[in-house]
C-alpha cells in the first residue's frame, strides 16, 4: 500500500480532531433504513424517498486550489471545509449529494499531488481517511451519498489512466481483462473498507443512497453487466445505478444520447441515470419525458446531473420534475464550498458557455451574470417542496473563524455557510468597545489573497479584530478575537475591480471571464506592450507586489520609480514564477514581481509605474509603506 508520509503528517490533525463522530454507536442510529426499490420509487422504509440536490465533484478531493504561488491545484478537504459543505446542502434542503468519482493518478498531474488510486492495487490510505470522514460526517448530518467508482474522463483520474497503467489505449478499458480486474480491485477494496472513524465497512453504511458504476461511461453492454454483477455479488445492500453516458448537451457538436436497453434490463441495476444540458427548458423536460417513457416505470430514475439554463427554465424543469414520480430526484450542477484558508474554492464550468462558474450558497455578487442569487433562492425552495416539508426560516449564521496575522491588519476568515456577508470590528482593548469598520462585505474574492486590508488602522497603534457574519436572518456571534496587532506598516490595494486606484493610466481595461486560465481571478488590468501605469506612495515605501498572468517564456512588466511623478528611473525587481504543470486547462504564468525598498537608490520614493512589454493580466498590486 503506497501512502505519503507528508500527507500523513498533515492528516493527522483532521483524523484525531473529529470528536463528534467518535460514538460509533450514536452514529449507526442516524439512518434506520437502506434506500431500497419498489417498481420505479426509492424508499427509505416505508416512505417515498425523493430529492433536489446538488452535484459536489470535490467532495473528497480539492482540485481547485487555486493560490497564486500554488503550483499544485490538488489536496484533501479539512475537517472545517467538509462540515461546510453538509451545513451548505441542508441549508439548501438537499439531503443527498452524488461526489464525482475515486480519483487516480494521472500523468498530467503535479507528481506531489495526492490521489486515492496511486497504481493498480495501491491506494492511498491517508486519502481514503478523508472518504472516511466523508462518510462519517454524511450520518451526521443525514445526508445520502451517491459514489461513482470510475470517470470516463481525464478529470481527477479515470478510465484513461487505469489503461496508462497499463500501457493501453483508453478503450482498452473495455476489453482489456488486465485492465478490468485492476478496477475490480478499486471496487473490492471500497465496499470492503471498514471506516476507520466509524469502524462500519462501506457495504453497510446507510449514508450511502448507492452505487454508481462510474460518470458518463461510453461501456460496452458486457462490461456494464459484468461489473454490475460483480458489485452486486460484493454489496447485497446497496442499489446501484447505471453510469452509463446518457447525456443531452448542446455545447460544440450536439450529443443527445439516451439511455441503454441493458440498464433497464439487467437485474443487477437498480436504478437509472441520464445527464442534461440542453440549452432551454422545453428540449430538457421533452428528453426526461422520453427517457421516463422508454423505463415504463420498470426502475427508478434519478437526474445524475442538469443545469446551465436560466433561473425560469430552471423552474419548469424542477416543477416537472416534482410533479413526476417515476423521477426520484435531481442533482444541479455543481456546488462549491468555503476554502480553510478564507474565502470559497472557485471553478469555471468547462462547458458552460463562457458564462456558468460552480455555484457558492447563498449566491454573490460574482454570480449575477448567471441569476446565482435567485436560482439558489428558487431551488432551495423546491428541495423542500419536493420532499413534502414547509420551507424553514433562513437561520442566523454560524461563528466565522478569524484567522491569525500580525504587523499590518491585513487578513482572512474561514467563512460560515450561508452568510451573506460579515462585519470588521475593531478595538483598542481585548474587551471592546468595537466599532464596525466595514459593513457587511462578502467573502468570494480572488482566491488566494487576503478578503480585507485595513487601511484606516494608524502605524505604531495596537489593535484587536473580529468578525461576524451577516444573513438575512440577522448576524452571528464574533468570531474569536485576533490582537494584539502591533501595526507596524499599512498596505494599499490594487483588487483590479476597477481603473481607480492608479494614478494614472494608459491603454489598460478591467476585464473578467476565462476564469481558470487566470486562476478562477474574477476580474484583471489587462494591457499590452504600449500599457502603463502608476501609483502613488501614501507613505514611506516598503515594498511593492504585482501579480500577473502572461502567456509569454520571459517577464512582460519592467518597473519604475520616482519622487516627482515626472522623472522616473527603471529599478530591479525581482520575478517569481508559479506555472502548472498539467494541461487540462490552458492556465497562463502566474508571475509575481517584487520591489523592496532596500534594493533602490531612490532617495525618496513617491510613485511607482509599471509598462508593459507585451500581453499582461494584472490580478492584484499591494503597496506596503509607513
Amino acid at each position: 500500500m503506497k501512502i505519503n508520509k507528508f500527507i500523513i503528517l498533515i492528516m493527522l490533525p483532521l483524523i484525531f480532531s473529529f470528536n463528534s463522530c467518535n460514538n460509533k454507536q450514536e452514529i449507526s442510529k442516524k439512518f434506520e433504513n437502506f434506500i431500497t426499490v419498489r417498481g420505479s420509487k426509492l424508499y427509505d422504509g416505508n416512505k417515498e424517498f425523493r430529492f433536489l440536490s446538488y452535484n459536489v465533484p470535490t467532495l473528497n478531493y480539492v482540485e481547485d486550489n487555486m493560490e497564486f504561488d500554488q503550483t499544485n491545484p490538488y489536496g484533501l478537504p479539512t475537517e472545517f471545509e467538509l462540515r461546510d459543505l453538509f451545513e451548505s446542502i441542508v441549508q439548501t434542503g438537499g439531503n443527498t449529494i452524488r461526489t464525482y468519482t475515486i480519483p487516480v493518478r494521472n500523468n498530467n498531474f503535479p507528481k506531489e499531488a495526492v490521489t486515492y488510486v496511486e497504481a493498480p492495487g495501491e491506494f492511498n490510505e491517508e486519502a481514503f481517511k478523508v472518504l472516511d470522514l466523508v462518510m462519517a460526517l454524511a450520518n451526521e448530518y443525514k445526508v445520502r451519498v451517491i459514489i461513482p467508482f470510475v470517470n470516463n474522463w481525464q478529470w481527477m483520474g479515470g478510465r484513461p489512466n487505469y489503461a496508462d497503467f497499463r500501457g493501453k489505449a483508453p478503450d482498452d478499458f473495455w476489453t482489456d481483462k488486465q485492465i478490468r480486474n485492476d478496477f475490480k480491485q478499486t471496487i473490492s477494496y471500497l465496499i470492503n473498507r471498514t471506516n476507520t472513524i466509524t469502524g462500519k465497512k462501506y457495504k453497510d453504511d446507510k449514508a450511502i443512497l448507492c452505487w454508481e458504476t462510474g460518470n458518463e461511461l461510453e461501456n460496452t453492454e458486457e462490461w456494464a453487466i459484468d461489473i454490475a454483477r460483480y458489485i452486486k455479488s460484493l454489496d447485497q445492500n446497496h442499489l446501484l445505478m447505471d453510469g452509463f453516458f446518457a447525456i443531452h448537451a448542446e455545447e460544440g457538436n450536439p450529443i443527445n444520447k439516451f439511455i441503454e436497453q441493458y440498464a433497464i434490463d439487467e437485474p443487477a441495476f437498480d436504478i437509472i441515470s441520464s445527464h442534461h444540458y440542453e440549452p432551454n427548458s422545453v428540449l430538457m423536460i421533452k428528453n426526461m419525458k422520453k427517457t421516463v417513457e422508454m423505463i415504463g416505470g420498470k426502475k427508478p430514475l434519478i437526474i445524475d446531473e442538469w443545469g446551465f439554463i436560466g433561473t425560469s427554465g430552471s423552474e419548469a424543469v424542477l416543477d416537472y420534475i416534482i410533479d413526476e414520480h417515476n423521477i426520484s430526484g435531481a442533482l444541479l450542477w455543481s456546488l462549491r464550498r468555503h476554502n480553510k484558508n478564507g474565502g470559497f474554492y472557485h471553478h469555471t464550468e468547462p462547458f458552460g458557455g463562457g458564462l456558468y462558474r460552480a455555484y457558492h450558497w447563498p449566491g454573490f455578487h460574482q454570480g449575477e451574470a448567471y441569476d446565482e442569487k435567485d436560482i439558489l433562492k428558487m431551488y432551495r425552495e423546491k428541495s423542500f417542496a419536493i420532499r413534502n416539508l414547509e420551507i424553514p426560516e433562513i437561520k442566523t449564521p454560524k461563528s466565522p473563524k478569524l484567522l491569525s496575522f500580525n504587523n499590518t491588519p491585513k487578513f482572512s476568515w474561514q467563512g460560515s455557510a450561508g452568510a451573506s456577508g460579515y462585519n470588521i470590528e475593531r478595538s483598542m482593548s481585548i474587551n471592546g468597545p468595537w466599532k464596525i469598520i466595514e459593513h457587511n462585505i462578502d467573502d468570494i474574492d480572488t482566491p488566494g489573497f487576503d478578503l480585507y486590508n485595513d487601511e484606516s488602522a494608524k502605524i505604531g497603534e495596537t489593535y484587536y479584530y473580529r468578525v461576524v457574519a451577516l444573513n438575512e436572518a440577522g448576524k452571528s456571534s464574533p468570531s474569536n478575537i485576533v490582537g494584539p496587532i502591533e501595526v507596524n506598516f499599512l498596505t494599499r490595494v490594487d483588487y483590479a475591480k476597477n481603473l481607480m486606484a492608479l494614478e494614472s493610466f494608459k491603454n489598460l481595461e478591467i476585464i473578467t471571464g476565462d476564469y481558470r486560465s487566470y486562476k478562477e481571478a474574477f476580474s484583471r488590468i489587462h494591457g499590452n506592450k504600449k500599457s502603463e501605469g502608476s501609483y502613488i506612495i501614501p507613505g514611506k515605501f516598503k515594498e511593492l507586489r504585482l501579480y500577473s498572468f502572461e502567456s509569454s517564456n520571459k517577464p512582460n512588466i519592467v518597473l519604475y520609480v520616482s519622487e516627482d511623478g515626472k522623472a522616473y528611473k527603471k529599478v530591479k525587481f525581482d520575478v517569481s514564477e508559479y506555472r502548472l504543470v498539467e494541461k487540462n486547462y490552458d492556465y497562463l504564468v502566474p508571475r509575481k514581481y517584487i520591489v523592496k525598498a532596500s534594493k533602490i537608490d531612490v532617495p525618496e520614493v513617491n510613485y511607482i509605474k509599471f509598462k508593459a512589454s507585451d500581453t499582461i493580466n494584472i490580478v492584484r498590486v499591494e503597496l506596503e509603506y509607513q
